[in-house]
């Protein structure tokens, strides 16, 4: 069972390389951890391909009824959480009329969503050990260095 899960997004240079990386915890002690790489994108874009990454696998494993996902993206917290009805209701349009921008993964994640499973805020760079590992992650990625993920 699934009992807590992270993840991030970075780019080398903004737009520029860039990585993702996430982690999923389980009950009996295991650890899975998985990123991505993406030659010219941004660094918002990464957070957001992390977290669709991260519910299509939580979509297939049994989750504790209180599992949260943890971020350091207010982007992705505040869109998810937020906007995205508002920008819904208007057609994919911002407050002020323009295309939402990273639209093909807020749809995408909108559809992905899992009932239940909150998105949970973290300080970057704080000391919380998932979220420094799932940064290490996407940074080796979004620079090319090869980094040993867990799969125990």
């Amino acid at each position: 069972m699934v009992i807590a899960a992270a993840t991030d997004g970075a780019c080398s240079g903004n737009p520029g390389p860039g990585g993702w990386g996430a982690l999923i915890r389980f009950e009996d002690g295991s650890i899975l951890e998985f990123g991505g790489f993406e030659s010219h994108t941004t660094n918002n874009r990464m957070e957001l391909v992390a977290a669709l990454q991260i519910l299509k696998k939580l979509n297939n494993l049994p989750l504790h009824k209180d599992l949260t996902i943890r971020t350091d993206s207010k982007y992705l917290i505040d869109g998810l959480g937020t906007w995205i009805k508002g920008w819904k209701q208007k057609g994919w349009k911002t407050s002020a009329g323009k295309p939402v921008i990273n639209q093909d993964l807020w749809k995408a994640l909108d559809i992905a969503r899992i009932e239940g499973v909150k998105l949970e805020y973290v300080k970057g760079h704080s000391g919380d050990l998932d979220n420094d590992r799932v940064d290490k992650i996407a940074v080796s990625f979004s620079k090319g260095i090869h980094i040993e993920l867990k799969n125990e």
